[in-house]
């Protein structure tokens, strides 16, 4: 029976992600992957001696954490190849395989939908708070803008909240408003600088159900980025549809899977997936280094679909099959307006409208 070992946050700031990541790998597990003895490890608060834990158990598959800043732990606390599916940020490195879109990559939709609705817009004016993550979130969304000759402003959030204006740094309030950083710091944001004059607005946390929901009228219209949503799943050539991995994690947990969840499912779908092309199957092996450079190998040859979307990377290691979907608060409820052959819903421009 294969061994596998999920190091996620269980508890601290992150565990409600991480908790529901792995039992969305322990559904994998039992029901889809024909067996395999999963073992969860918890990575707050301390990833990287929970990575060091987990190597010690000698898995066959290494499943990194929810968050971009304990998988980046995690993956560079162990040589073994790492399943990474929570960790927008996470570069392209010898031993990972991140499933998910680029961090760098999530407001390309925003960027894109705006301006084909509005070839016009003044500018973009992008906020974000602390390092990492968001400041790949920003910097690709101003690749992005600049790309389609926009005028960008980026700039860190204030630590005095009080000093931040509702105007835009570009000198123009009216253009398109991007806020990245932690959900507290994006709440905080769109309480100062909504509604204002911008003629459209996205936060990072839009795109999730419950982190702007202390806002109440005034989520309406946002733009967010999305990894997941299952409504506009894709039909899938590896593993379960998404209604059936749906079904199987409401039989054990009584609620919808979130995000997190589809993610970790993929990246089990996915793993199996290269241990098949491998030429390991399910056997037992030995887990180590020469088993992870063979699954390595496969997952960099691999061009397939899993109910979270394409996988493929690039020849650096880069997820570039996976996309990002931009959904927008319409009448209290999210929906996928980018890109075009994914949308529900065509956007609502301008803002106030």
């Amino acid at each position: 029976m294969l061994r596998a070992v999920l190091v996620t946050p269980l508890s601290g700031p992150l565990a409600g992600y991480g908790r529901a990541g792995a039992v969305a790998l322990q559904v994998w597990a039992d029901r889809f992957a024909g067996g395999v003895e999963l073992m969860a490890i918890d990575a707050h608060p301390d990833p990287r001696a929970a990575a060091r834990r987990a190597v010690r158990a000698e898995p066959d598959l290494l499943f990194g954490p929810y968050g971009s800043g304990p998988a980046r732990e995690v993956a560079a606390a162990s040589a073994r190849l790492v399943w990474n599916h929570g960790g927008a940020r996470v570069e392209a490195a010898g031993n990972v395989v991140s499933v998910l879109a680029p961090a760098d990559t999530y407001f390309d939709g925003a960027v894109r939908a705006v301006h084909r609705a509005d070839p016009g817009l003044p500018g973009v004016s992008i906020r974000y708070a602390g390092s990492g993550f968001p400041r790949a979130v920003a910097a690709g969304a101003a690749a992005s803008a600049r790309a389609l000759g926009l005028r960008v402003s980026c700039t860190p959030l204030p630590a005095d909240p009080t000093g931040d204006s509702t105007g835009d740094p570009t000198g123009d309030p009216t253009g398109l408003l991007l806020v990245a950083g932690g959900f507290a710091d994006e709440l905080a944001a769109a309480r100062r600088l909504l509604p204002g004059r911008w003629r459209a607005a996205g936060l990072v946390g839009a795109g999730v159900e419950e982190v702007l929901a202390d806002l109440g009228p005034r989520r309406e219209g946002l733009l967010g980025p999305a990894q997941w949503v299952p409504e506009v799943a894709a039909d899938p050539d590896e593993g379960p549809t998404a209604a059936e991995f749906a079904a199987a994690y409401r039989a054990v947990t009584g609620v919808d899977p979130p995000y997190p969840a589809a993610q970790a499912f993929a990246s089990g779908v996915i793993a199996l997936r290269c241990l098949r092309d491998a030429g390991i199957g399910t056997r037992p092996a030995a887990g180590g280094t020469d088993l992870d450079a063979a699954v390595l190998a496969a997952a960099r040859a691999l061009d397939c679909t899993t109910l979270l979307g394409r996988f493929r990377l690039d020849a650096t290691g880069r997820q570039v099959g996976h996309r990002v979907l931009t959904v927008q608060w319409q009448d209290g409820v999210r929906r996928v307006v980018w890109p075009p052959e994914r949308a529900q819903a065509g956007m609502r421009y301008p803002l106030s409208a």
